[in-house]
């Protein structure tokens, strides 16, 4: 079925983004994945591409553009490559939603250029050691000092994708106790700037998949912050997090779509190269028939993720949608990538085919962004459950 969510404009760029992947990202992407780590010079790169500015207003050096299309499309195309850029994604896909959102005039102006450029790279930090997904419960704390300049800034963060290379961070701190009725009171969002006395980066953390992609914990000491660098405003910061997930969620749900469509495409040629007994893989009817159903699988994820996106951009995605969307997809990209890994044989356990890589990098999307467990509560709430 032809696919009516993107136009001309979109195409265009796809065919952009995969020109980019084919000369900048796959000659070297062995070697990123030996380092751990996409190299601090290649967000430069992306910058001149326009990648970070394509949402941030024209009058901040982006191109103004408002649907989430361009960004679907960016994980289509690394996806189909097998590929991925790194710690990149954090800084559009959630960082850009609070700066556009709750920064001040004054502050866009001071932060926004920078982050088109790649000069200033973002991460977020929320989750804590021994907290996980119980947000409410952090106990990094941010406290005004007696003469209301700044906060002083004492905690730690766990699992903070960019968080090596970033050079501003959300962090998710405490400013005031919660109260007795309400433990999601009390939390703010503090742009940190890391190169800030007691700020400090500690290991950077070796995942199961997303080798390409750094992860680090995070610590600060009587870290000072500015007043100025509230971002929206105090104790309110709870209520900001729960506004950017469904988006979010949405970007998980396209990523992992378009891994299981990647999977497919690597699983057809691989088994239509490999012979066995005289005949080629792909000849047997046990492979034309795991490949036809990772195929439907696949299309049915293809149409979730096109109603979601344009739901989104009308403004009309609602967190149990959003939920079920990124439910639905992640599990059948699980299905589908590992059909297709065994349809490789010993060959798709080797970790230079992209098979393998799609394998470990695809677990991680039943678990972040919510879990598939947190999902099926959200959706269960949102049917009366």
């Amino acid at each position: 079925m032809r696919r009516t969510v993107y136009n001309e404009d979109h195409e265009a760029f796809r065919e952009t983004i995969r020109a980019f992947i084919e000369a900048e990202v796959v000659p070297v992407y062995d070697e990123w994945f030996a380092a751990g780590q996409a190299p601090r010079d290649f967000y430069y790169k992306l910058a001149e591409l326009g990648i970070f500015g394509i949402e941030v207003p024209e009058e901040y050096g982006g191109a103004g553009e408002e649907s989430f299309k361009f960004e679907a499309v960016l994980y289509e195309e690394t996806a189909r490559a097998g590929i991925s850029f790194g710690g990149s994604g954090v800084h559009v896909l959630l960082c850009l939603p609070y700066l556009k959102a709750y920064a001040t005039e004054e502050q866009k102006k001071r932060w926004l250029p920078d982050f088109v450029s790649g000069k200033s790279m973002y991460a977020i930090a929320m989750t804590e050691p021994g907290t996980g997904s119980d947000l409410a419960g952090m106990k990094t704390t941010a406290k005004l000092s007696e003469d209301g300049t700044h906060y002083v800034l004492n905690g730690a963060k766990t699992f903070i994708t960019g968080g090596v290379h970033a050079d501003k961070v959300i962090v998710c701190a405490r400013t005031d106790a919660p109260k007795p009725d309400d433990r999601r009171h009390g939390i703010s969002l503090l742009v940190v700037d890391t190169k800030s006395e007691g700020y400090s980066v500690g290991r950077k953390l070796d995942k199961l998949g997303l080798k390409v992609s750094d992860t680090a914990e995070l610590a600060f000491v009587d870290v000072k912050v500015p007043v100025e660098d509230l971002l929206g405003e105090e104790n309110k910061g709870f209520s900001y997090l729960g506004q950017n997930l469904p988006q979010e969620r949405l970007g998980i749900a396209v990523g992992a779509y378009a891994q299981a469509a990647a999977a497919v495409r690597f699983a057809q040629q691989y088994t239509q190269d490999r012979t066995v007994f005289g005949k080629t893989v792909a000849s047997f009817q046990n492979t034309k028939f795991e490949l036809a159903a990772c195929k439907a699988e696949v299309d049915a994820a293809e149409a979730v993720c096109d109603r979601a996106i344009e739901a989104l951009d009308a403004g009309e995605l609602t967190p149990a949608e959003a939920a079920s969307a990124k439910l639905f997809c992640t599990e059948v990209a699980h299905r589908v990538i590992d059909r297709c890994l065994q349809l490789h044989g010993g060959y798709g356990f080797m970790n230079e085919y992209p098979i393998a890589r799609l394998y470990t990098d695809n677990r991680v999307n039943r678990i972040y962004g919510g879990t598939s467990e947190v999902m099926k509560s959200i959706i269960a709430k949102s049917m009366g459950l």
